[in-house]
């Protein structure tokens, strides 16, 4: 089948493609809070409606939360299964937006046309530029060139607390070949990218208590123990001068980036200034002879993400107090155990504790990295049909955050999962005036039928 005439078709359609866009991004889809509930259950229901109109197999499943919406498509060879997320965030601070967001609008500025309005980017537009792609081949050809299932999941944004279960509960259902996600972004403004690893959680919270209540630091100062000053040597002895991280066993299971991926990396020419610049910054504080890039796709890291203690108020206060507590984060990389780190952290706490003090661990997550195969054929179709799409050739990238449902497509399905996307790094998601490039939602489409045509052969 000719891909040029789809893509032909994609051109053609793209006034009314947006038309659709913005319908979709007029339903106040948050999923956090209870008042939006219905919201949600009529993004789900236009969702259903719109692929059942491309000819699909489309229903909505109902769970303890917010909606499911599956798809099917029947097709030959490959079978690829699609995930976005149709909920959003909150729109707070609702006087820092420049328009309604949920009145979106293609609106024209110093750097092109964009889609303005909350979800253009997380995720709506993402996933829309799929659901394009699927109906431009329709229009063409009448079929798919694969088999195509499509899961769209409407807690995304809240914890996805009904995901695990409904994957649990539906496993042959959707089990497929290879699973696309479309919920990242673009490296730069034209490189397209296929992440490949992402990175885990762990969460710990410590509270160190010294006396029995704040003490008066005139009566007490010199002779009592202080529980800010031993939790400050705690913390100031998590890294040695070369940003090394001295938990024993941390790095045990980290392995070294492949040369080819590692190459890929160096040809995207990540320049640490700019990046640190944008906020304020220029030198790099992670671990010695480490590239940016490796800093933050592949390397672990322990991070202080806030510490507490002692008078907090305006003016001073002379006070020892009572008890100390800082909250830190450790990203993980494929290899480490989160659980055997987590207490390994504890015992490297309570090793340091001086006598008359005593520590409270309290435990906010902990998920472990993933790593897809770039040896899975897919994996080289993809990035070699967006490498046709896009200027720049694609590169099989990192991600420093962490992205759950990647991990569940590995160990609950057992699938490899590409994440795809086509957001920019000023896109705004989660802050007011979001938006999604013209550019992005056109060429994301485009590529979608790039690669759909590419894994079908």
């Amino acid at each position: 089948m000719s891909v040029e005439q789809v893509l032909a078709q994609v051109d053609a359609d793209l006034d009314n493609a947006v038309d659709r866009l913005l319908e979709l991004l007029r339903i106040k889809s948050i999923s956090t809070d209870p008042k939006f509930k219905a919201d949600c259950d009529k993004a789900a229901d236009w969702l259903v409606a719109d692929l059942q109109s491309l000819g699909m197999d489309a229903s909505k499943r109902e769970t303890p939360g917010h909606p499911m919406v599956m798809a099917h498509a029947e097709g030959t060879g490959t079978h690829v299964m699609f995930y976005g997320h149709y909920d959003v965030q909150p729109v707070d601070p609702i006087n820092l937006w420049d328009r309604p967001p949920f009145d979106p609008m293609l609106e024209d500025t110093e750097k092109g046309r964009v889609i303005r309005g909350r979800g253009a980017s997380d995720d709506k537009g993402q996933l829309m530029t799929f659901v394009e792609a699927c109906r431009a081949w329709k229009a063409v050809h009448g079929t798919l060139p694969a088999k195509v299932s499509i899961f769209f999941e409407g807690e995304e944004e809240s914890g996805s607390p009904s995901l695990v279960p409904f994957m649990e509960a539906n496993r042959e259902e959707l089990t497929a070949d290879v699973a696309l996600i479309c919920d990242t972004g673009l490296f730069g403004d034209s490189t397209p990218a296929i992440v490949t690893r992402l990175r885990g959680l762990l969460g710990e919270e410590i509270t160190i208590t010294g006396p029995s209540k704040d003490l008066h630091s005139g009566m007490y100062g010199g002779i009592a123990r202080n529980p800010i000053r031993v939790l400050a040597k705690i913390i100031a002895s998590l890294h040695d001068h070369t940003g090394r991280i001295m938990v024993p066993g941390f790095y045990d299971g980290v392995q070294e980036l492949p040369k080819d991926i590692a190459q890929q990396w160096n040809d995207l020419g990540f320049d640490n200034a700019q990046f640190l610049g944008e906020v304020g910054l220029g030198v790099p504080a992670g671990e010695d002879g480490r590239t940016g890039l490796e800093m933050i796709w592949s390397r672990p890291t322990c991070e202080v993400n806030g510490i507490g203690g002692g008078y907090q108020g305006s003016g001073f206060k002379t006070v020892l107090p009572g008890e100390a507590t800082a909250k830190i984060s450790f990203r993980l990389v494929p290899g480490q155990d989160p659980l055997k780190l987590r207490e390994s952290f504890r015992k490297f706490v309570e090793d340091q504790l001086p006598d008359d003090c005593s520590v409270a661990f309290t435990g906010h997550g902990a998920s472990s990295a993933s790593e897809m195969s770039t040896a899975h054929p897919a994996f080289e179709k993809a990035r070699a049909a967006l490498s046709d799409e896009w200027p720049n050739p694609a590169a099989f990238v990192g991600c420093g955050g962490s992205i759950p449902i990647a991990g569940h497509f590995k160990d609950i399905l057992d699938m490899d999962a590409m994440l795809i996307g086509f957001g920019k790094d000023d896109d705004q998601i989660h802050s007011p005036n979001e938006k999604y490039d013209l550019s992005s939602f056109h060429k994301g489409i485009r590529s979608w039928v790039r690669v759909l045509d590419a894994l079908s052969s």
